[in-house]
Formats: structure tokens, sequence, C-alpha cells
């Protein structure tokens, strides 16, 4: 597939039906070459309360449930990196927000649209990406909790996907490797 089909692709994907529970037994024959995590911000790490501006000035911000436990585990073992779509906000914003909750410290590289030149769900965001951190896309799993935004450019890439899948919608995730419906569930797949 060339670089013109995988941006069609990402266009005009298409949806099958595929069972919401992981094998996490596999990903422990992948998970010896896994060398980083790449995780979304919004509504994967912090909550995002949909208010205007970006989201360090905002007068609430929080974790996402069970983030926190996961991220104090994680980023011992593997090199984390949090990347953004979000229109409203650069890396320092983003790194401003992190710091109210305390998260910034689990965080080794911060990536926004803004500084990358493309946005999610484009592939060049997540070559990009791995082109920073001189890593491929089989030494990283992303982790996101929009299939069209953060799982299916990610897995376009080559890169193992995880969909955090809060509300367990019921939907087909064709590009999604695991599924999730709370964050402390990462560790029982990363940390085998």
């Amino acid at each position: 597939m060339n670089r013109e089909q995988k941006y069609i692709k990402i266009a005009n994907f298409s949806y099958f039906r595929m069972p919401l529970s992981a094998d996490f037994d596999n990903f422990a024959k992948i998970n010896k070459v896994i060398k980083a995590l790449i995780f979304d911000w919004g509504d994967t790490i912090m909550r995002d309360f949909k208010l205007d501006g970006s989201m360090w000035q905002w007068e609430k911000v929080a974790w996402i449930d069970g983030a926190q436990n996961s991220m104090e585990l994680l980023s011992k073992k593997y090199i984390c990196v949090i990347a953004t779509s979000a229109s409203h906000s650069n890396t320092s914003d983003m790194k401003l927000a992190l710091q109210r909750v305390g998260a910034n410290v689990y965080f080794h590289h911060f990536f926004s649209q803004k500084e990358l030149g493309y946005q999610k769900p484009d592939v060049r965001f997540f070559e990009e990406i791995l082109r920073q951190l001189n890593f491929s896309a089989t030494e990283c799993v992303m982790i996101g909790n929009s299939y069209e935004m953060d799982i299916v450019g990610a897995k376009l890439t080559g890169m193992t996907t995880i969909l955090f899948n809060e509300n367990n919608t019921i939907n087909p995730f064709e590009s999604a490797d695991y599924v999730i419906t709370n964050m402390n569930e990462l560790t029982n797949i990363l940390l085998q």
C-alpha cells in the first residue's frame, strides 16, 4: 500500500464486527519489542469537559479514572508519549494542563498537531511522531478513546492499538487490537 492509498483509506475506512474482549495473552508475544506508549490526551489521560479555551485555563481539570494508577506503573517500564490533535492547544498548553493534575511527570515526549503540522487521523501525524522518536511502528502502542481519530491512523502505520472505550459502546472496531473500558486494564495488557 503506498502513501496515497493510506490517506484514502483513512477517509473511507469501513467497520466490521469484532468482539470487545481482548486476548491479553497474545500481547505477551509482541510486548517484548514495545518501547513506547503513545497516549491521546483528552478523554484518555485527562477529562475533556468541552469548555472554551485551552484546558490549562479551565476552572476544573481532572484525570480519567484509572489513568494515574496506570501511568505510575507504565512510565517505569516504557517511554510514555502524549499526542493531541486538539485545535485549541499547542504542546506548551498541553504541558501546563498536565501539570495541573501532576500528569506531566509520567511523560517523556509531548506532541501536538500545531507543532507536527498534521492532525489525527492523518497517517503523517503518527509517522512524524515515530520519526521524531526514532522508533519503528512495531515498537509503539497507540492508546486513545476515539476509534476514528486515534486508532485507525495509528493502525495504518503498523502500530499496535488499544481503544479506550469508556462507555462500552458496542461497535465493530476492526483496527483496534485491544479494547478496554477502564484505564486500569492497561496494566493487565502492558505489564505481562
